[in-house]
């Protein structure tokens, strides 16, 4: 796994502090949840409402002065991959979060991975901070030949894929992130996901969103 956080874009100091706990376990969000949870005193945690903001912070900062534990990575059947992505935003422009799931070609889940995004960050961000949150940690962790993404946002899709510039003011340094991982890998395609279609970064996406609303 990489030891590198990943740039956000405008974040409270709570949610920052919950993004780096998130970057120190390479991401993997039930790993942190169920870390602050532990370090929360009392019957609290990261979404209990009798959290304080106080006792969040100081739970954190006990969590960041430890050393934290990153899962195990697990074993995948082969070298290929499929990555589900998907970005939340609620207001668009609002507090927004990025999901990713990372499988392995029997499509058994090697990772959750999600994050907050910004306290004010439009879907399409969201949407490219997912897909690069999902490479940066697909190629930390294997060595995949084979990569089938599997999204839902056409413009990202247009952008990656379609050799479009970038459409969404901001990107530029998601898209250039994306645009390297990608060439790092010998094959890779998309599969473009309707609304109707399941996907398991979705979640991750909205607990990332939840956590970018956090206030000061």
């Amino acid at each position: 796994m990489t030891d590198d956080r990943l740039p956000a874009e405008h974040l409270s100091p709570l949610a920052a502090l919950v993004d780096e706990v998130l970057a120190g376990v390479g991401y993997e969000m039930p790993a942190a949840t169920d870390a602050i949870d532990d370090a929360v005193p009392g019957y609290g945690g990261l979404f209990e409402p009798s959290t304080t903001s106080d006792e969040l912070r100081s739970a954190l900062e006990r969590l960041l002065a430890s050393e934290l534990t990153r899962p195990s990575v697990p074993e995948p059947t082969s070298d290929s991959f499929v990555l589900y992505v998907d970005g939340s935003s609620r207001g668009n422009p609002g507090p927004a979060g990025a999901g990713a799931v990372i499988m392995d070609a029997e499509e058994d889940e090697l990772a959750r991975l999600g994050r907050p995004v910004g306290s004010r960050t439009g879907n399409n961000t969201a949407e490219y901070v997912a897909l690069q949150l999902g490479l940066s940690e697909l190629l930390a962790r294997y060595e995949p030949r084979r990569l089938e993404v599997r999204i839902d946002s056409m413009t990202v899709i247009r952008d990656v894929w379609g050799g479009d510039d970038p459409t969404e003011p901001g990107v530029e340094t998601y898209s250039e992130a994306v645009t390297a991982a990608l060439s790092s890998l010998p094959e890779h395609h998309y599969t473009h996901l309707a609304d109707s279609d399941p996907n398991p970064a979705d979640a991750l996406a909205t607990v990332g969103a939840d956590i970018a609303a956090f206030g000061p």
